[in-house]
């Protein structure tokens, strides 16, 4: 079904990453890719200030084995990266830099402001230029 698929993953709630990385495989052309994709919010310089040095390489290593683990768990061609900056915004241009044509995340649970799915995800779904598949 696609060739390319984008899967955002938030380590933090590893089993709806898991989750979703077992769907896409389904979803998966044989020969496809899957892209498994995690993004390190920015610190705020003036919290940044406060905090260790090497904070941000130590968070960034944790997510690359995250993801490293994620990606040898299915039997499929799935390579993982990690980026920094506001999740919307990279998980839309790692599908345009990739040619995706399928992106995955998954919808915490919402504020009044974004009922029915999450922010990000709901910014993902009115920017995206491909498809978007949203699962809780």
């Amino acid at each position: 079904m696609y060739k390319k698929i984008i899967v955002a993953v938030d380590i933090g709630h590893g089993d709806l990453g898991r989750a979703l990385l077992g769907k896409a495989v389904q979803l998966l052309d044989k020969g496809g890719e899957v892209r498994l994709l995690h993004v390190l919010e920015e610190i705020p310089a003036y919290v940044a200030a406060e905090m260790p040095s090497d904070l941000k390489g130590r968070r960034e290593a944790e997510a690359r084995m995250e993801l490293k683990s994620l990606a040898q768990s299915v039997d499929a061609k799935a390579e993982f990266e990690v980026r920094t900056g506001a999740a919307s915004g990279q998980i839309l241009q790692c599908a345009e830099d990739n040619e995706a044509d399928l992106i995955m995340i998954a919808s915490h649970r919402p504020g009044l402001s974004d009922y029915f799915i999450g922010s990000t995800a709901a910014r993902v779904v009115r920017h995206a230029q491909t498809s978007v598949l949203i699962s809780r």
